[in-house]
């Protein structure tokens, strides 16, 4: 299985990786991209081996030269590991080398959907190379899979594919029980990678400046390619450890996303998990899975982003109710729920290449 350290495709891998090991598969993860800290390596789970490739990330390549080498080294790797089949979190390197078993390909985003949510407009013609190498991963894997029903149609939509990836939900492990009392944290709080422009930091920044309490930001400022998030009212806490974050969602802030491209949302997923109350942009995939279980509003509208945090700050009755719907509807989306479904992939893949055997 595929994974990288930048992103939340580290925390899928590992949760993914987890169940499957316990349920007596042999997970080798094959890391693309810069080396995880001692903080992600620490949620490596017991019985799954890392291999650490050097081999780079598809979306920081400069053309498809780069890509095709990934993968044909990813391709030997499973020949010499003896996998029997390959998870490719990475759709651009699914289709630049011939595998030696099934792929199963999983889309967590992709630079031309992405383009779509956070340039708009058409995606820049030096980057064509990558859309055509994520088509040809989409098109030619054994199978295809997306994290939320709205991203595979954005998918099925962008590359023209005659059947929309199959959707399996992601998950995380529940928050850990609150005992006593839970305070209310007089504060909003955003979690993501704020180098990216998708994650909306210059519309956080400004609903900060509108609202009656902090908006605290957290999550890297400085992208991989030296994008710069910068914040004059919101307050910037930088990349968390993951037990510090998750100490300050049981303080069970208001939790905001204005995301204009989100195919899922960990982060989201694990502020419901500990009940926080959601505020989050109007965007399909947040819709698809938190409507009923969180308020909405315009991406762009940083002073309706700033009314609604207040509104919900004002009204404790309405803070808890959205807190415990969100925490009901993150029941759905747990790692265990996961494996079933990408297991439910796998397996006659796994018996057909067994009975050619």
């Amino acid at each position: 299985m595929t994974t990288d350290a930048v992103g939340g495709v580290w925390q899928y891998a590992c949760d993914l990786a987890a169940q499957l090991a316990a349920g007596d598969c042999e997970v080798t993860l094959a890391l693309l991209g810069p080396a995880p800290g001692e903080a992600l390596r620490a949620e490596l789970p017991a019985g799954v081996r890392l291999i650490e490739t050097g081999l780079p990330l598809d979306w920081l390549c400069d053309g498809p030269g780069e890509v095709q080498t990934a993968a044909r080294a990813l391709a030997g790797l499973a020949a010499e590991t003896g996998a029997d089949l390959v998870h490719c979190n990475s759709p651009a390197l699914a289709g630049a080398a011939a595998f030696p078993v099934p792929v199963v390909t999983v889309a967590h985003g992709c630079i031309a959907t992405w383009w779509q949510g956070a340039r708009g407009g058409p995606l820049d013609p030096a980057l064509g190379w990558h859309a055509e190498r994520v088509r040809r991963g989409l098109t030619g894997s054994a199978a295809t899979v997306a994290p939320s029903a709205a991203f595979a149609a954005m998918l099925a939509a962008t590359y023209r594919l005659p059947c929309s990836p199959v959707v399996v939900h992601n998950g995380r492990p529940p928050a850990p029980a609150i005992a006593g009392e839970v305070h209310r944290f007089h504060a909003a709080l955003s979690v993501g990678r704020m180098w990216d422009p998708a994650k909306n930091a210059a519309v956080l920044d400004a609903a900060a400046a509108q609202c009656g309490v902090r908006l605290l930001a957290a999550g890297p400022l400085r992208g991989p390619r030296g994008e710069q998030a910068r914040f004059a009212h919101a307050v910037a806490l930088g990349t968390l450890p993951g037990a510090c974050l998750a100490e300050l969602l049981q303080l069970r802030p208001v939790f905001v996303s204005a995301a204009t491209f989100e195919p899922f949302g960990l982060a989201v997923l694990e502020a419901a998990s500990a009940g926080c109350a959601l505020v989050l942009s109007d965007i399909p995939t947040f819709r698809e899975l938190w409507d009923g279980a969180a308020l909405f509003v315009p991406a762009q509208d940083a002073a309706g982003f700033a009314a609604t945090i207040d509104r919900v700050h004002r009204d404790p009755e309405l803070r808890w109710r959205l807190g415990e719907a969100a925490h009901g509807r993150a029941q759905r989306f747990t790692p265990a729920a996961m494996a079933r479904g990408m297991a439910a992939i796998y397996a006659p893949l796994l018996k057909t290449r067994a009975v050619a055997a």
